[in-house]
């Protein structure tokens, strides 16, 4: 892969990773506002981050955290994907949903380490979140899994 072909790889993933991340995003922030669950607030929740969590930060810095880690989440699966000698487009879509679902299970519990986010046993929460990132991992996994990403 040459340099310039290497800069559209890795500048399309992030793109995509943006996207994905974005609609998450708006997905828990209009759940948050239809149903009080503090689902866009945990999103965005750095309480448990030290030296972060000694500041506040505007809400559009808070998204941008997000889409950072958005980001990079959306390099390390194309980079596994291109790794695969050959893999489906419902593989890779079933890959980043499987690894958002997992992702989104891991970070539910880090409510107990904040006062504003949902507690631990509100199952709507929970629901919600989980919701959501099925949603991002089955955009992440189609945008992904492209035409333009063919070998």
């Amino acid at each position: 892969m040459n340099l310039h072909t290497h800069n559209k790889f890795f500048l399309r993933a992030a793109i995509y990773g943006m996207i994905a991340g974005l609609v998450l995003t708006v997905f828990l922030k209009v759940i948050q506002f239809m149903t009080g669950y503090k689902v866009y607030t945990l999103l965005l929740n750095i309480d448990y981050i030290p030296i972060l969590n000694e500041f506040k930060f505007p809400e559009v810095v808070e998204v941008i955290f997000h889409l950072i880690v958005s980001v990079a989440l959306s390099i390390v699966l194309i980079l596994i994907i291109r790794q695969l000698p050959t893999i489906s487009a419902i593989t890779i879509i079933a890959l980043c949903v499987f690894v958002s679902f997992i992702i989104g299970g891991l970070y539910f519990p880090t409510t107990i380490l904040s006062e504003r986010t949902p507690p631990i046993s509100s199952l709507p929460s929970f629901i919600y979140w989980m919701v959501g990132h099925v949603l991002y991992g089955s955009i992440l996994g189609i945008l992904l899994s492209s035409r333009y990403w063919s070998r």
